[in-house]
């Protein structure tokens, strides 16, 4: 059978994916994994030794114990099957566990860096019930360490695939090359579109993955992991997309929106185009109701419909002042995070060096960043920096980049609360000239 899939890398970052060696069809069969060759808990148990020390610890949770296995499997070296695969695993991850404080301040919104900070605790925290285990199971000094216990654990969290007798999942040789599309709208609103880019099959005892639409010859083939927000991306997989049909930005609501809403908290946020979600704006119209009327027309608005254009702009209007003073309330501009970021991204490609900082309008915020870090800043590129530094400056882009996406979205969700407002309000005007003639 020729092959179907060729290893691919994506400049300028030599991120590594898989790419269609022939036009592909969509569903079809393009990669089967058998399971002998899947990296999984009860694989790793098979030797008595460890099976006998995991046994004593039954509190522990799946993922746990698959990252113990990992470590495990990384501390037999050569005489381990999954030597070729755990040899091309990532040396390093950006997600949120691995961030310091500074790179999480750097957030600047207060409920991301209250998950980061969570994601940070939970990793020491699942690696303290596991330390005794890992001494017992007598793993080399090195790996007993919380550097080492983060990479496993992130390995875990970001390439695993699912499977039906384990909550923590496999880790699929060659399978766990494939980089992320998000679902778009046809695929998170059909069930078996979202299934269609693998699973394991019972039948031929291997993980199997199809394509999920037609593919050109060279072309990068990707698979949906799933729905997933910016911060949930960078939490469990330590990237995200500038561009997320996912992208959730949540604001602060006053306690009357919330006791008037029958939505889930969660539903009540405004998407990267800037327009809120249907059930906040359903919530925020009926909020803006007189309390005498919402029991009446409470089903019409509900079902989408607009109360009325005096209604509307109410809302509009409560919606561009709070996107207004949260922006207000960040440290950095817009424009100030867009200049960062192009410098940062051309600094990483060794394109330029950090001399001119001072002209930059966000030259407080670099410097700050090479202090935390016990460096000067003047004339320093890429190659000079430590390793430690450098994958520092990666995940300090990130938080950026992060921040950039939020405060567009409420630029955006201005923007569009104003053109909302003028086409109401030409409606109106046009109404008020039919009543008159």
């Amino acid at each position: 059978m020729p092959w179907l899939l060729i290893v691919c890398v994506s400049f300028p970052r030599r991120w590594r994916g898989l790419g269609a060696a022939r036009d592909l069809k969509k569903g079809e069969l393009v990669l089967r994994v058998p399971r002998t060759a899947l990296l999984t808990s009860d694989s790793v148990v098979r030797d008595e030794k460890i099976a006998c020390c995991i046994k004593r610890y039954p509190h522990l949770s799946s993922t746990q114990i698959l990252a113990v296995c990992l470590l495990a499997e990384v501390g037999k070296g050569k005489s381990s099957k999954w030597y070729p695969y755990l040899l091309q695993l990532p040396q390093y991850y950006s997600t949120l566990a691995n961030f310091t404080d500074y790179e999480i301040k750097s957030f600047q919104l207060e409920d991301a860096i209250w998950v980061a900070e969570k994601a940070v605790k939970k990793a020491k925290s699942d690696w303290e019930e596991v330390i005794t285990l890992m001494k017992e199971m007598q793993l080399k000094p090195q790996l007993l360490t919380l550097k080492s216990w983060l990479w496993a654990s992130a390995t875990v969290s970001s390439r695993t695939l699912h499977i039906p007798w384990d909550n923590a999942g496999c880790l699929c040789p060659v399978g766990d090359l494939f980089n992320y599309a998000a679902p778009d709208d046809e695929a998170i609103d059909n069930f078996n579109l979202r299934l269609m880019d693998g699973g394991y099959e019972e039948d031929t005892a291997s993980y199997c993955f199809y394509a999920r639409k037609k593919y050109e010859q060279g072309e990068q083939v990707l698979l949906g992991y799933g729905t997933y927000t910016n911060l949930e991306l960078l939490e469990h997989y330590g990237f995200l997309l500038h561009n997320n049909p996912n992208e959730k930005v949540f604001i602060q609501l006053d306690t009357a929106i919330f006791r008037v809403s029958t939505w889930p908290n969660d539903s009540l946020y405004i998407q990267q185009d800037g327009i809120p979600s249907f059930a906040l704006l359903c919530c925020l119209r009926l909020w803006a109701t007189p309390v005498n009327r919402r029991r009446v027309i409470g089903h019409l608005i509900h079902s989408g419909n607009l109360v009325s254009v005096e209604n509307e702009v109410m809302i509009m209007n409560w919606l561009m002042k709070n996107c207004d003073k949260i922006l207000g309330k960040i440290p950095t501009t817009i424009e100030i995070d867009d200049e960062l970021l192009i410098l940062l991204d051309k600094f990483l490609n060794n394109s330029t060096c950090l001399k001119l900082v001072d002209s930059l309008s966000s030259k407080v915020e670099i410097r700050e960043f090479f202090q935390a870090h016990g460096l000067e800043h003047e004339a320093v590129t890429w190659s000079e920096l430590p390793v430690r530094v450098q994958k520092s400056l990666e995940r300090w882009k990130l938080a950026v980049r992060w921040r950039l996406i939020y405060k567009k979205t409420l630029l955006r969700c201005i923007n569009h609360c104003k053109d909302r407002i003028c086409e109401l309000s030409s409606q109106r005007g046009l109404l008020r000239e039919m009543d008159q003639t």
